[in-house]
């Protein structure tokens, strides 16, 4: 018996939990796209698995429905990893340790993978179903949606015939998300120049920060442990000597930090009294400032023995501690035509120190292209000036409103009539793969949505299974309503 055996619908559990047993982060697709693969395989269904290990899986359409509009059901196998510090999962090699309590289902530790595991698993019970009313079914499974959508942008669409899309990737029960916002991954680079010195070594560390999607949650006024931690770095600047030697924050450029770190090597003539009351002072302000945010939020030291280390010299240091404190970050510019919608934003998800660089890593989002482009440009104007160099990747269209479409319209009546109330239509900040899919495939009519899920890309997701089996049942009813 499975941990999730006894939740409905068993059909769409069984698979979720089987691909929870699966290691799928985001670059480690390999084997749950060769599980997708198999699946189609032993059930003599037609597939495609290409070089990137998107899958494509092809099922007629059920009797009645034969010459139907084919539907796609699209969602995407990789998932953040993201896991508590004292949790001992290889989320590389091992599959996760699921829980449910009052019909919550969580991974214990780690994310849980249900932003997108879902809908691999909703699409997988239709595939598997016998008795159940459907168009022509293409279920799309694409790879690496969470650092660029880069599956999606390998895709070759040309396979598919279907203009209709059921995007399964969205995470509030009773929005139909019909529009989202572009983006791009910018990495920095500032070289470093070090030299062997003498002190006590001591440890910085920001911690206790709630994270989250740096789309749909950089609108919440969450703090950035890299950034607090950078501000950090220039307030102590100010009053005492040390030197810099590494920094590490975030994992993930669509994540928001919750960690940061750095290594400093203290002056010999420091105050270790003061220093550690001016940290104090520093965690009371920033309590003070994300208490209804981040009130867990940490600052602290841990000063230990002397030691000779590679130190960045002061020039160096200097110029990271102005990147971490000059890098934008958050809201740039909300929408004036859609009350509420962020317009642009960045995320400092990641950064990091080698022996020659100081790097880091920014998601840039905007519903509008030019600026886009311009945030992008900025960050050059920022990194170059220090001496580095910036390079962009996994760059993705906006997905733009139809003002017509009949399977939005669809969708709203059998909510209301399921429901008994509106959905909400919505565009949103964070992004889809729809833009690239309405890029390849002209004229295609796609809506958004998804069951329950909260504090997705942290370790405290959660899924909420009787929102899993309304959304089933609301899927089904469309799929039945879509017949020609």
């Amino acid at each position: 018996m499975g941990i999730l055996s006894n939740l409905e619908p068993k059909s769409v559990f069984q698979f979720f939990e089987e691909i929870c047993q699966i290691p799928h982060g985001s670059g480690n697709t390999k084997e749950i796209s060769d599980y997708c693969a198999s699946f189609a395989k032993e059930r003599g269904l037609r597939y495609i698995q290409d070089e990137s290990n998107n899958v494509i899986i092809f099922k007629p359409g059920t009797a009645g429905y034969e010459n139907s509009a084919p539907v796609i059901l699209q969602g995407h196998m990789d998932m953040v990893c993201e896991k508590e510090t004292d949790c001992p999962i290889d989320m590389e090699k091992e599959g996760l340790q699921l829980e449910v309590q009052d019909g919550i289902v969580s991974a214990k530790g780690t994310t849980l993978g249900g932003d997108d595991g879902i809908a691999v698993a909703y699409s997988l019970a239709l595939l598997d179903a016998t008795d159940i009313p459907h168009p022509p079914l293409e279920a799309v499974f694409t790879v690496d949606e969470e650092i660029g959508m880069l599956g999606a942008s390998a895709l070759d669409c040309s396979p598919l015939k279907s203009r209709i899309m059921l995007n399964l990737d969205s995470e509030d029960e009773g929005y139909l998300l019909v529009g989202c916002a572009g983006g791009i991954s910018i990495k920095g680079k500032i070289p470093l120049t070090r030299f062997s010195a003498s002190g006590k070594k001591a440890t910085l560390r920001i911690a206790g920060l709630r994270g989250g999607h740096s789309g749909i949650e950089i609108d919440k006024g969450r703090a950035n442990a890299c950034k607090l931690l950078g501000r950090t770095l220039y307030t102590l600047h100010q009053d005492f000597s040390f030197l810099l030697c590494s920094l590490q924050g975030g994992l993930k450029d669509n994540a928001i930090p919750r960690n940061a770190t750095a290594t400093l090597l203290l002056d010999g003539d420091i105050e270790e009294r003061r220093l550690l009351e001016k940290i104090a002072e520093i965690q009371q302000n920033y309590q003070k400032e994300y208490c209804q945010t981040d009130p867990s939020v940490t600052c602290t030291l841990t000063i230990s023995e002397t030691d000779t280390v590679s130190a960045m010299t002061p020039d160096t240091g200097r110029n990271v501690i102005a990147a971490l404190v000059n890098l934008p970050n958050g809201i740039q510019r909300m929408s004036y035509d859609i009350e509420g919608l962020v317009q642009t934003s960045l995320n400092l998800g990641i950064m990091d120190t080698s022996e020659e660089a100081f790097l880091c890593s920014c998601s840039v989002r905007s519903s509008m292209e030019s600026e886009k482009k311009a945030l992008v440009e900025q960050l050059r104007c920022l990194i170059e000036s220090l001496g580095g160099t910036i390079k962009s990747s996994g760059e993705y269209p906006a997905w733009e409103y139809r003002q017509e479409s009949p399977l939005r319209d669809l969708m709203v009546t059998v909510f209301e009539e399921q429901y008994g109330r509106k959905p909400i239509i919505q565009t949103i900040h964070a992004g889809v793969e729809c833009g690239l899919f309405a890029s390849g495939l002209p004229g295609l009519d796609c809506v958004s949505f998804g069951p329950d899920m909260n504090d997705i890309h942290t370790p405290k997701e959660a899924l909420d299974a009787g929102s899993v089996l309304r959304t089933w049942n609301y899927t089904l009813e469309i799929l039945k309503r879509l017949k020609d």
